[in-house]
């Protein structure tokens, strides 16, 4: 595999505090890396070196000849004032966007005369192929307006748009930082799937489990400012893990059992010392610096229980709300249970944190009532975030909040104490709110949730930021909690790891109860697919009945343009092959026959997907 890019020594500290030291590794054709470590330690910093947006303290980057990288930050910045259109295409002197965006005027005006010159530049600019694919890369997105301006568009569509311009681009390596974030779950899906079938290079730091197994081929940790690499998915990586830790565990129950015998070597009198080989003490400092690493690992302790709740919890009796022509609730009615625990999912816009803050009285309701239980104690964990000011230090901040903590039935810390069960260290405490990471806000924010003792957690995207160690911990913490949950999340291991059943949110007010967990219903949902497909086939072979589809209609315009380039290109790359062929049987030695045998490979691929595609189109032109 041709090398893209070698990492090499790489140094990053802000003041005295070291994020990583010495990262090499390399990254090769084809290969789909996520990159795990906890917070704080620098992953996203690292994918803003590797990408030339932050500078290094020492080492070197080297990318390949002609190689290009494409770069997703998990906070991106888009200009105001540009279309979605403009966004995409990148270049201000790209005709493209001016092209695309005539065409689409003239096309919802019906103008049959700008219509016709709009096409013309259209083909003249070879637009068309662009203008589908973002048309489908966009929508697959939940984003259908090119012409609006990103400074209307949420955080959330800004981020969507940005992923969308840089798969757009095609580069050979993608490097994308928490991509998951802010996307509906049937998205995620359609990425994973998307990633998955590209012959691009993939860089990636994510907390999504599931999408990390079912992308990745390759898994680096950061761990103790070293690079430990595995070639397999996630999973595998977790079974490697545990084995490297025990390994490790066991060697350093070695080298401490060597260090107590030379210890007593050492602790004798210089005489008896006299003339011993000196390599025997160098060896004895070294021994003594390698008993010194840590295994235990500093985790987040949410040693906290929830105070006792009664057997009421609430009732929503024909709750509805609506803003305009969308409706979120019409007449919802349920009992809830104690100790319930259930996950909400829909698509954004859906509804799902408007629901959440209508049961705390946070957004009035149209009509109905919901009838809270008197014993409820409320934690909510909102995605906004929680309102610090942004000058205060972390002690202060949560010191505004209470001066002490009870939890457990009487137990009491100071808000110093108790945040240092969030990895705030003393010295982290007296950091301003305004310096704090992504991770850091996140723990913070849940350590003001949980030092109430709440009873019943309402959780609205609690993943995002979150490392996965502590998501583990999170998890472990939310299974044995003796209240109720709800919780709202776009992470489909995080929920099938906690929710007994799931309120899926379809729109328009529709709320579907399904009894078990998120990956239950959407086996179900694909099952239920599978059988009205089934039961709609009328009763001849699939390709009668494909062929029955495609005749009632014609090829667009766009159709029969791609139709007509797919023959020329099936043509070239059908000449690329036999060349390549004829080239193989000649029994002579190549010099270059890895690469010539990879190219062959991807030309059988290519014209495996355009035959299939001349097909359908051919299909439809008959």
């Amino acid at each position: 595999m041709a090398s893209l890019m070698q990492i090499e020594g790489i140094t990053k500290s802000y003041g005295d505090r070291l994020l990583f030291g010495d990262v090499t590794f390399g990254i090769y054709e084809g290969d789909k890396i996520g990159i795990i470590a906890k917070n704080g330690t620098g992953k996203s910093t690292l994918l803003r070196v590797i990408c030339g947006k932050e500078s290094a303290d020492s080492g070197r980057i080297t990318l390949s000849d002609g190689v290009t990288v494409g770069f997703l930050e998990q906070s991106p910045s888009l200009d105001p004032n540009l279309t979605v259109l403009q966004v995409c295409i990148g270049s201000e002197e790209n005709e493209l966007p001016r092209v695309i965006s005539e065409y689409e005027t003239a096309l919802t005006a019906n103008d049959e005369n700008k219509l016709k010159e709009a096409m013309a530049a259209m083909d003249s600019a070879q637009a068309w192929d662009y203008e589908d694919r973002l048309k489908q890369v966009l929508g697959r997105l939940g984003i259908h307006n090119i012409s609006e301006r990103t400074g209307n568009l949420s955080g959330g569509q800004q981020k969507r748009v940005a992923l969308a311009r840089v798969i757009l681009d095609r580069p050979d390596l993608l490097v994308l930082d928490e991509p998951t974030n802010h996307l509906d779950i049937e998205i995620i899906e359609w990425l994973e799937g998307y990633l998955k079938r590209q012959r691009i290079a993939l860089l990636m730091v994510t907390h999504d489990r599931y999408f990390l197994d079912r992308v990745c081929t390759k898994i680096i940790e950061i761990d103790r400012e070293q690079i430990f690499t595995y070639e397999g998915n996630y999973d595998y990586y977790l079974r490697r893990r545990a084995e490297r830790i025990e390994a490790m565990t066991g060697e350093l129950a070695k080298v401490k059992n060597l260090l107590r015998k030379e210890q007593e070597w050492m602790r004798r009198q210089p005489q008896a010392r006299a003339g011993k080989a000196k390599y025997r003490i160098d060896a004895f400092y070294d021994l003594k610096e390698r008993s010194r690493v840590r295994l235990d690992e500093k985790n987040v302790n949410l040693n906290v229980k929830s105070s006792y709740i009664g057997s009421k919890i609430f009732e929503a009796k024909g709750v509805s709300k609506r803003f305009g022509d969308k409706i979120i609730l019409d007449n919802f009615t349920y009992t809830f249970a104690r100790g319930e625990k259930v996950g909400i999912v829909g698509n954004n816009g859906a509804g799902k944190s408007t629901m959440i803050k209508m049961l705390q009285g946070l957004v009035p309701v149209d009509a109905g009532e919901w009838n809270v239980g008197e014993t409820v104690r409320f934690g909510y964990y909102s995605q906004d975030g929680i309102e610090f000011r942004e000058d205060d230090r972390v002690i202060d901040a949560i010191t505004r909040i209470t001066e002490e903590v009870v939890v457990n039935g009487g137990v009491s810390y100071s808000p110093m104490q108790f945040l240092q069960h969030f990895l705030f260290s003393p010295a982290d405490q007296q950091k301003y709110i305004r310096t704090l990471s992504g991770g850091e806000r996140c723990r913070l924010h849940l350590a003001a949730v949980l030092m109430c003792s709440p009873n019943f957690l309402i959780l609205d995207e609690p993943t995002n930021d979150l490392d996965i160690v502590t998501l583990g911990i999170l998890e472990d913490y939310l299974r044995d909690f003796k209240g109720c949950i709800i919780v709202i999340s776009h992470d489909r291991f995080f929920l099938d790891s906690i929710v007994d059943h799931v309120f899926v949110m379809e729109g328009q007010g529709v709320i579907k109860d399904f009894p078990g967990t998120y990956s239950d219903y959407r086996a179900w949902k694909e099952e239920q697919a599978r059988l009205e497909r089934q039961n709609e086939m009328p009763p001849t072979t699939a390709n009668d009945a494909k062929r029955t589809r495609v005749k009632e209609r014609k090829l667009t315009f766009k159709e029969r343009k791609e139709l007509e380039a797919l023959t020329l290109e099936i043509d070239a790359l059908s000449a690329e092959k036999a060349m390549l062929e004829d080239l193989f049987n000649k029994g002579e030695a190549i010099d270059d026959i890895a690469v010539k045998s990879a190219r062959y490979e991807e030309l059988q691929s290519l014209l495996d997907e355009k035959e299939l595609r001349w097909l359908e189109l051919s299909e439809i032109d008959s």
